[in-house]
């Protein structure tokens, strides 16, 4: 099925995948590139790691706020779950297999990012959510099912994020444990809407533990 996002490319850097020990995949945030995102993802990347950033149409995943109901962010959302997954697909096929590919992403990208992993349970690398959470109006954490067999999952956030509620770090975080991901959820105080320090540092940890499994 062909969507917005379909058709797009699929920007690669770091380790070339036929010799990659480990992927990271990398949604970019609304208006943002996948290029841009590369460059996040250079600061995290070690030898055998494959970098693969999926491009939005338009530099945008879905037209609406997260927060609104599923429906009014169709067929964009599906669509960015698809580019996402040809990603994942795209690195099984160079010999990385999912419990080495690490989904991050920022804004609506970590967004799309966790949903893609809650909705699509099983072992990954990681999955990281840099001022993110599950789309919808609401989340029904019962509506969820499967298990992440210990994922690593960190969801990082300001306590005051103009575009990301609180409460929806919490129940993401709330979801990701329900399917048994092994989650590292940090709110920082005051911080806006970005990416601090402290944040690169703990999933610059996480890169390391993936390659050194």
């Amino acid at each position: 099925m062909d969507g917005p996002h379909q058709g797009q490319p699929l920007e690669t850097a770091g380790t070339p995948l036929d010799e990659a020990e480990a992927a990271l995949i990398l949604v970019h945030g609304r208006g943002a590139t996948a290029e841009s995102i590369l460059q996040m993802g250079r600061q995290l990347h070690r030898d055998g790691l494959a970098l693969l950033a999926p491009q939005a149409d338009r530099n945008t995943w879905y037209p609406n706020s997260f927060l609104r109901p599923v429906e009014s962010n169709e067929p964009g959302r599906s669509s960015g779950l698809r580019a996402i997954d040809g990603a994942v697909e795209r690195a099984n096929e160079h010999g990385v297999p999912t419990e080495r590919v690490m989904v991050l992403g920022f804004s609506q990208g970590a967004c799309l990012g966790s949903e893609y992993v809650a909705r699509n349970p099983r072992r990954y690398g990681g999955c990281v959510a840099f001022s993110g959470g599950l789309i919808g109006e609401t989340i029904d954490p019962d509506e969820f099912e499967g298990s992440l067999e210990g994922t690593p999952a960190f969801l990082g956030c300001s306590d005051v994020d103009p575009h990301i509620p609180e409460e929806r770090v919490h129940v993401t975080a709330e979801v990701l444990e329900k399917l048994d991901a092994d989650v590292e959820k940090r709110l920082y105080e005051g911080m806006g809407h970005g990416v601090n320090e402290d944040e690169i540092e703990y999933v610059d940890g996480m890169v390391e533990t993936l390659l050194d499994d």
